[in-house]
């Protein structure tokens, strides 16, 4: 805001011609050597209204921002307790299953069999192993699946295949 001059104005002096123009002329400038008087101008500035509107606006849009902020911290909050409640039946999910597991490692049955894996098992038993590089075995080895005790091994011929297939298994 400009400042006024503590200074009363001065009045003009009276003009020693009629010619308009030239009154108005002294009136704004003045005399030479003095401060011009800036109190006849119209201020262009802020009211105290103005400021206090300019400063409302800013605070209701600063409530605003803080409202908008919790309410951002609460969603997150509830997304992060909704993960932590799934995690948490993760884990007992986990838990559960680990219990089975103890459960059944600590069967006779089970502890045997892995004794079996280092040759602790019976004094009747032979204990052996396969090489790393010990071949498959074929299809039709004995004791597979495709060779059952008693099974048939020769394969069909055609046209038992066809009489099967037009009149059912015989």
């Amino acid at each position: 805001m400009p400042s006024r001059s503590a200074r009363p104005p001065q009045e003009p002096a009276a003009p020693e011609q009629s010619d308009p123009g030239e009154a108005d002329a002294r009136e704004v400038a003045g005399p030479p050597s003095a401060i011009p008087d800036l109190s006849a101008l119209p201020i262009a500035g802020i009211g105290r209204r103005q400021v206090a509107l300019v400063l409302g606006g800013v605070v209701a849009m600063w409530i605003v921002l803080m409202f908008a902020r919790q309410i951002g911290d609460a969603a997150a909050a509830t997304t992060r307790a909704e993960d932590l409640a799934a995690a948490n039946e993760t884990l007992r999910d986990d838990i559960e299953a680990s219990r089975r597991e103890l459960q059944l490692i600590q069967r006779k049955d089970y502890i045997l069999q892995e004794a079996r894996a280092y040759g602790l098992g019976k004094g009747r038993e032979v204990p052996f192993s396969l090489a790393a590089d010990a071949p498959s075995l074929p299809p039709d080895a004995p004791g597979s699946a495709a060779v059952r005790v008693g099974a048939d091994t020769t394969p069909p011929t055609p046209f038992e295949r066809w009489m099967e297939l037009l009149f059912g298994p015989g």
